[in-house]
């Protein structure tokens, strides 16, 4: 997985007033989870605030980053968890952080990529890719940062789904039965095979 470094402050400060003057400032108010648990046994957070501009790279991106984050001189290896965006702006308003060990799973949705030139599509028909992640669990070092999938063998009318697939170290969470890609009949792929049947 890729990773970026970014700076943080604790927040002294948090609800929606203090939120809305650091958003005017250029910062993200944001948390961290991690093992930390409170008196009721549930996750406490850490509030914390970032420049949007250190880590919008991290967001607008089908890519998954581990976030090196140092808040305060403290570091953290993270993923983000979470992000909020404004219904009608798309400002990024607030993001969740969740911290990451080397040996402890995570579940993360990773990008897929598509290899070779599907038979299907030789024979005339049009390749469409259903998901564009799938989710997969393993410790965060050994998640790749995307999952290739060939789809040279894949004939016209046939689909691959997640259950067909299998990826060394990692264990697949999307459920078995969600198509991940297949090909579809076209116009030129049917006129092909009609012509095909009518010489035999």
């Amino acid at each position: 997985m890729k990773e970026i470094n970014v700076k943080g402050q604790k927040r002294e400060t948090t609800g929606k007033k203090a939120s809305k003057l650091m958003r005017k400032e250029g910062l993200v108010p944001c948390n961290l989870y991690g093992e930390k648990k409170g008196e009721n046994g549930l996750p406490e957070a850490t509030a914390f605030s970032v420049s949007f501009s250190d880590f919008r790279k991290a967001i607008y991106t089908p890519d998954v980053y581990v976030v090196n984050l140092n808040i305060d001189g403290q570091e953290h290896k993270s993923i983000i968890k979470e992000l909020q965006f404004h219904p009608t702006t798309d400002a990024l308003l607030h993001a969740d952080f969740f911290e990451v060990t080397e040996s402890k799973p995570i579940t993360v949705g990773i990008p897929v990529k598509l290899n070779g030139l599907a038979q299907g599509v030789r024979d005339g028909g049009k390749l469409n890719l259903s998901i564009r992640k799938i989710d997969v669990t393993a410790p965060y070092k050994s998640i790749p940062e995307v999952l290739n999938i060939d789809v040279t063998n894949l004939q016209l009318g046939k689909a691959i789904k997640v259950g067909d697939l299998n990826f060394e170290g990692l264990e697949i969470a999307t459920p078995s039965q969600v198509i991940v890609c297949s090909v579809k009949a076209t116009r030129a792929s049917r006129s092909a095979a009609a012509a095909a049947a009518e010489e035999a």
